[in-house]
């Protein structure tokens, strides 16, 4: 695997995770249990790995359907997910569920997740393998899970809200990064 290409998995992967993290300091503020820190971490992954390959099948769909553009749509995506993202981590929290199990666990992973179904849509067009960016997305979740849920009391909300700024700003740039190599010839 050339290293731009692994370039491009880590960033999206680090994406990813700085919003699983931004989520994960959110619960950890009020502390969790070892057997809720797992639960919340083996959710956040699946949540996350899931999305992706749904986002890769509509990418794929896409493709077939509208050709080559389906790959700037995919870029576009991205940096509308990104835009998304950070608007989100800029309002208040309503913090109306527990994150820690249950329904809450569920509505959570969901919601971190949905930038992840942007990302599936255009990985097909980034020219990433498939399992590849599922493997390190998935390390990437459950560190970033535990790295958040660890740090959480210790870094309170100030780490929460800079997480998903930036994790908005990475992929709005890896949007237009992706957008450009491929306008180029090189993506």
């Amino acid at each position: 695997m050339e290293f731009a290409t692994l370039l491009k998995v880590v960033l999206v992967a680090i994406s990813l995770g700085l919003d699983v993290f931004a989520v994960s300091v959110g619960v950890g503020i009020r502390g969790a249990s070892a057997g809720v820190k797992l639960r919340i971490g083996v959710a956040f992954t699946v949540a996350e790995c899931s999305m992706v390959v749904i986002g890769a099948g509509i990418g794929r769909l896409a493709g077939a359907v509208l050709g080559s553009f389906a790959g700037y749509l995919g870029f576009a995506a991205l940096v509308g997910v990104g835009i998304y993202v950070i608007i989100e981590s800029r309002r208040e929290s309503e913090g109306g569920f527990d994150l820690s199990r249950g329904w809450g666990l569920f509505l959570g992973a969901l919601s971190i997740s949905l930038d992840s179904l942007g990302i599936g849509f255009s990985i097909l067009y980034i020219g990433v393998p498939l399992v590849v960016s599922l493997v390190c997305i998935a390390i990437t979740s459950a560190l970033s899970t535990a790295l958040g849920l660890t740090l959480g009391r210790a870094v309170g909300a100030r780490a929460e809200d800079a997480a998903g700024v930036w994790s908005g700003i990475i992929l709005v740039l890896t949007g237009l990064g992706f957008g450009a190599l491929k306008l180029s010839g090189h993506g």
